[in-house]
């Protein structure tokens, strides 16, 4: 049922529509030692919280965080030609003000992050493909930097922006504050109308200020 290759799904998106674990898929394949399946699992669940790591990065992970004395061409050969991983590659940005849209104050300024779930962040950018492109909203802590779920899709709107945060909150509980750029999606009623309904204060950055949310785009500027 799992297709390794397919032309438009990843097998990541494959998994998640069919319920299935990716690690599953490394079970047994045929001709690996129980090292690199160990190795494949630690992938599988790293890359499932940092989709924006690749091969070279994600073995600077396992050989300085997890220890394992492997070399990079091991990992290079069971990430991309075995699990069929690739990292997301973001291109610039995009955000498009709406006028008619209501704006909030940037709440951060001056504000020192000290515990999870203060303060997180969220921003969107594409993804450059052979035809075409995808978009990529992101959800991070300020306090952790860690990425608190992430979404792709053919299309930008609030909704989707909304789904990424709902999937956030049920799995790490909810942010003090929520900080965005004035991109059209943040500030639409559907979207500002569910975070202030959560207790949640909206901050925004400041008109064509990215250096506001400095956080998030310094992620896009680290994917490699």
């Amino acid at each position: 049922m799992i297709r390794k290759g397919h032309s438009k799904l990843s097998i990541t998106k494959q998994c998640k529509t069919l319920s299935v674990h990716r690690s599953g898929l490394y079970y047994k394949p045929r001709g690996e030692s129980e090292l690199n399946l160990k190795l494949m699992r630690e992938m599988d669940e790293h890359y499932l919280h940092h989709p924006f790591k690749g091969a070279k990065r994600m073995h600077i992970w396992l050989t300085k965080d997890k220890g394992y004395k492997v070399s990079k061409n091991r990992i290079e050969r069971l990430y991309y030609q075995v699990m069929g991983l690739r990292a997301v590659l973001p291109g610039r940005h995009t955000s498009r003000r709406c006028k008619e849209h209501k704006t909030y104050p940037y709440l951060l300024r001056n504000l020192t992050v000290e515990r999870p779930n203060q303060v997180w962040a969220t921003d969107i950018t594409y993804i450059p493909l052979k035809k075409g492109y995808m978009y990529l909203v992101a959800i991070i802590d300020l306090h952790s930097r860690y990425v608190l779920n992430w979404s792709i899709s053919n299309s930008m709107d609030a909704q989707w922006c909304k789904l990424a945060l709902q999937e956030a909150i049920e799995v790490h509980g909810k942010p003090e504050i929520l900080n965005t750029d004035q991109g059209s999606q943040f500030t639409a009623e559907e979207f500002a109308n569910y975070v202030l309904s959560q207790g949640i204060r909206l901050s925004m950055d400041g008109k064509g200020r990215a250096t506001d949310n400095a956080f998030i785009e310094r992620l896009w500027r680290n994917v490699m």
